[in-house]
């Protein structure tokens, strides 16, 4: 078995800012896994909120020995993006090698199009607003927010789109008393889900707090063994593969969450088709899903998922799994 890492930069439609920063491309690590002639494959993207570089994770995918299995890979690395890139690349490998597809190989049922979520990039709140008319026909938009000047954004994106769902993302920015502020404002402009209001070290804020639109955790969301911090805080969890440390991790934390009674959304970093792929299996059913990556680019990978009115559809073999 030959494990290879190669980073791959793809350019961005348009600049994409969020309250931590502005990016004009999406640098991805991607990983082939080789055995007896056969080659699986996965992408992850490293991320900085959670320490991690494009050479940290190289060096922890590169320090993999052996044969390596899903079971195994579990004690050798911690949840992150390189033990995702490296779970969804053995997945991948044993779909070819058995000419099944994964969804069969995982014991699931054959997946279908979602309707995913459509991210705003965040800007003036004018600009916002031509954003969210440019895309008010899709049925579910999401904004970044975590700014001083939220409300006038979300004004101007209500405005812009006054027939599509609206989530909000306020990346960590805010505090207990700007959430409590702000949360009338949301019902009234019709807000479906928050995601991690306030920093992940400091949520116990939310125990015992009125929360009259769901609040989903994510920075404060990785694995399964993130799910009894949750408690009393949150009504959604999201999952995403870079947090989970792979699809096999994924599914878990999917099905424990909903036996605790949390509803799932199922998220991304800025990534391609590559690393959206397993992500579709986990999306099936959510009660939000926000794969739009592949949106955001400029360019993709060939055999790239398909995305139209139906919503994300699941990859081709020529893709992945």
């Amino acid at each position: 078995m030959r494990i290879e890492v190669t980073p791959d930069v793809f350019r961005l439609a348009q600049v994409f800012t969020i309250s931590r920063g502005s990016r004009t491309e999406a640098k991805v690590l991607t990983v082939r896994i080789t055995q007896d002639g056969v080659a699986g494959w996965g992408e992850c993207v490293p991320y900085a909120r959670y320490d991690e570089t494009l050479a940290s994770v190289t060096a922890q995918i590169e320090a993999l020995g052996g044969d390596l299995t899903r079971d195994a890979l579990y004690d050798l690395l911690p949840a992150g993006a390189a033990r995702n890139a490296v779970d969804c690349a053995l997945w991948d490998l044993e779909a070819k090698q058995s000419g099944k597809r994964v969804w069969d190989l995982a014991g699931l049922t054959a997946p279908g199009p979602e309707i995913t979520a459509y991210t705003l990039s965040l800007a003036e709140p004018a600009e916002m607003q031509a954003q969210a008319a440019k895309n008010a026909h899709r049925p579910l938009l999401k904004i970044k927010l975590g700014t001083p000047d939220d409300m006038p954004r979300l004004e101007a994106v209500r405005a812009g789109a006054p027939a599509s769902t609206i989530i909000v993302d306020a990346n960590e920015g805010w505090s207990a008393a700007v959430y409590a502020d702000l949360a009338p404002h949301l019902v009234r402009l019709g807000v479906a889900l928050v995601e991690q209001p306030l920093p992940a070290g400091e949520d116990d804020a939310l125990i015992g707090m009125e929360r009259p639109v769901p609040v989903c955790a994510d920075e404060s969301a990785h694995d399964c063994a993130s799910l009894p911090a949750l408690r009393g805080k949150y009504d959604v969890v999201n999952i995403k593969l870079d947090k989970t440390g792979g699809l096999t991790e994924a599914l878990r934390l999917r099905s424990a969450a909903l036996a605790e009674g949390y509803d799932v959304m199922v998220g991304c970093m800025v990534g391609s088709s590559l690393a959206m792929a397993p992500a579709t299996l986990v999306a099936q059913g959510a009660k939000v899903v926000d794969l739009d990556g592949p949106l955001l680019l400029g360019e993709d990978r060939e055999n790239a998922l398909k995305f139209d009115g139906d919503g994300v559809h699941p990859p081709v073999a020529a893709l992945w799994g």
